[in-house]
């Protein structure tokens, strides 16, 4: 890649005497040097508009352009193949990040000065997502979602429910709100990714968030790790609409606005499509309480968009200025009102209200990643468990996703075995 880039640059000095196209598809244009940025956020395209508008005006030597495709990812590998990268990506915190840093195609970022102010804990998240230890900081998280249970808070209040804290207490709330003639659930588990919400939030509490690496170096099996996780799931089915699998996400989203079900487990970002059928909705949200120990309880919560620079990417100061245009404040606080966002970035910013349940939880980092950041998409874990909620049987289940974890990931497994003997061997 270097030395390609390195001959396309010295064939156009040689020609045209002046600057042409640089490594990752970038122009210097005499006094302005090009940044492209790629997100795969295309529902918060007008805040990106806004950002590139606001930056272009206050900077004159640099020139923004932010790019927000449709399928970003399938777009931005194909550019990848052809050697045609932008700048700086914006992805969220899963296994394509980690693919990426295996890869060897992102920046070490670890003197970008805007990084002493990123909450330590969503550093961590990224750093665990590694799939074996490698020196240096690959992104700037920058929001993050939260992923519990969101409820009908006029409906609790006319009805006196307590939030639960506890397992014990949940299930007592659900046959309270049942024996009221209330449905206490809606599920849209026809759309099989919506069977992954509730799973990562009973994940998150009840095993370690090392879980799916501890898998890879040998040390348990999810068939040990997930039975309460997958028991609970199915558990709770009892307390949903008859016919599960009948209903989609805009479905149940529908269901839920029109009030016919008290709580619905799934993220903050499906409050939006709520409002657009019951703007007036009073929706708050809380912690799913998989443990009866309530201290092990924690919110479910990813890095749900970060920047990455690109390896090749030629003007490194340029990309941190932008870096540091998106980290300001205000620019926070917009994209946290525009899409129910959980700021990445220490400061004193307001939350949506639909997260005051959660507010205790995210202000004290009492936070943990999705399970389902570590899972292959290859692996189809959604339809697995959509499967096993239709079949019930635990055993079978977990023996299945033993084995397909496996299937997917074998080499990975191979790389971290290895990578765990090699260092054993060093430190013995």
């Amino acid at each position: 890649m270097l030395k390609r880039s390195k001959a396309i640059l010295f064939t156009a000095v040689l020609l045209l005497g002046c600057f042409s196209i640089i490594g990752c598809g970038k122009e210097k244009d005499g006094k302005k040097t090009k940044i492209e940025l790629v997100h795969y956020k295309p529902e918060a395209v007008s805040y990106f508009e806004e950002v590139e508008r606001k930056f272009n005006e206050s900077h004159k030597d640099i020139e923004l352009k932010i790019s927000s495709p449709n399928d970003a990812m399938t777009v931005l590998k194909t550019r990848f193949i052809r050697e045609d990268n932008p700048d700086i990506i914006g992805i969220g915190g899963e296994f394509n990040f980690s693919n990426f840093i295996d890869a060897g195609m992102l920046m070490d970022i670890s003197d970008f000065d805007g990084l002493k102010d990123i909450k330590q804990k969503y550093l961590d998240i990224d750093e665990n997502l590694k799939f074996v230890p490698t020196k240096g900081t690959y992104g700037v998280p920058y929001m993050a979602n939260a992923a519990g249970i969101l409820y009908n808070r006029e409906m609790f209040q006319e009805n006196g429910w307590q939030i639960p804290e506890t397992w014990d207490e949940l299930l007592a709330l659900c046959k309270k709100i049942k024996k009221a003639g209330r449905l206490p659930f809606y599920m849209g588990y026809k759309d099989t990714w919506s069977c992954l919400s509730p799973w990562n939030s009973a994940a998150s509490s009840l095993t370690d968030a090392t879980v799916c690496k501890d898998v890879n170096k040998g040390k348990t099996t999810f068939s040990k790790e997930y039975v309460t996780v997958a028991e609970q799931m199915k558990e709770l089915l009892a307390y949903g609409p008859k016919d599960f699998v009948a209903y989609s996400y805009n479905d149940a989203c529908t269901a839920f606005a029109r009030g016919e079900a008290a709580m619905y487990m799934i993220g903050s970002y499906a409050v939006p499509q709520i409002k657009s059928v019951n703007p007036d909705m009073n929706i708050d949200s809380f912690v799913y309480p998989a443990s009866n120990n309530k201290e092990e309880n924690v919110l479910t919560s990813g890095v749900d968009l970060q920047f990455c620079v690109m390896n090749d990417c030629p003007n490194k100061e340029a990309a941190y200025e932008v870096l540091r245009f998106l980290l300001k404040d205000e620019n926070v606080q917009a994209y946290m009102d525009d899409q129910n966002a959980v700021p990445c970035k220490m400061g004193d910013f307001t939350l949506a209200p639909m997260l005051d349940g959660m507010k205790e939880y995210i202000e004290e980092e009492k936070v943990t990643d999705y399970q389902d950041h570590f899972y292959p998409s290859e692996m189809a874990v959604d339809a697995m468990i959509q499967t096993y909620l239709l079949d019930g049987d635990t055993k079978k289940f977990l023996k299945k996703f033993d084995e397909a974890w496996v299937r997917y990931n074998r080499d990975l497994i191979d790389k971290v075995q290895k990578y765990e003997s090699e260092h054993q061997s060093e430190e013995g």
